[in-house]
């Protein structure tokens, strides 16, 4: 996969947008980017990560607050929040967070939990998919993004819900992506679309359930395709 940026974009949805805020904004230091209204009653408040995005989703509809995911916690390098906030702690909707310290050698690092029943058949898509590279011990990097799989025969991923719900990988082909990870064991969720002049996606998901949104967007690939 030729990725137009070298992270993963995290996606969450919050039960109390005002609250998850305070938390990424005010305790951990998160710089706000900007607002996008996606539609349906779904507002995207959009936070720098790094070099990444993290999406905090408000929705008109609530949503279920216990649903499972197998997206089970992220960690994020010390210079990218406030200072002296090292440590674990919990989001608003329960996520675990981690605030680590910054290496000389990875100081952009960002790291992912993610849970599957059969990670040997997880590993085989996300090497084949997007790239992965291993880097010891169960763990394997995209760009700059490492994830950590973690063998749970009882994992499940919920549709909808609260939490870590959703990764984003921006492509120069969202089209051709999209075809190649259907190829390569994604189940299609939703064929790609454009979204106007900003972008155009499209969402696949694992055996888990857990969704991998496709993007091409226009401020980083230039122009988008006709869908």
């Amino acid at each position: 996969m030729e990725l137009a940026k070298p992270f993963l974009d995290l996606g969450m949805y919050c039960a109390d947008i005002d609250a998850s805020r305070a938390f990424y904004e005010g305790e951990l230091g998160l710089e706000y980017d900007h607002l996008l209204k996606v539609g349906g009653g779904l507002h995207q408040h959009r936070l720098r990560l790094v070099g990444a995005v993290l999406k905090l989703n408000s929705s008109r509809t609530p949503l279920p607050t216990d649903a499972p995911t197998c997206l089970r916690s992220f960690s994020l390098p010390a210079t990218t929040g406030a200072p002296g906030q090292q440590g674990e702690r919990f989001d608003p909707d329960g996520t675990r967070v981690e605030v680590t310290p910054s290496t000389t050698n990875r100081p952009d690092l960002i790291g992912i939990e993610w849970a599957s029943r059969d990670t040997d058949r997880l590993t085989t898509m996300l090497r084949a998919g997007l790239g992965a590279v291993g880097s010891g011990d169960d763990r394997w990097t995209v760009g700059s993004t490492e994830i950590r799989l973690i063998h749970d025969a009882a994992a499940e991923h919920a549709p909808e819900g609260t939490g870590f719900r959703y990764l984003t990988v921006q492509v120069f082909d969202v089209r051709g992506e999209h075809e190649r990870l259907c190829e390569e064991g994604w189940s299609e969720v939703r064929p790609p679309v454009r979204l106007g002049d900003t972008a155009a996606i499209s969402f696949v998901r694992d055996p888990d359930g857990v969704l991998l949104e496709v993007s091409q967007r226009a401020s980083l690939t230039g122009a988008l395709p006709d869908l």
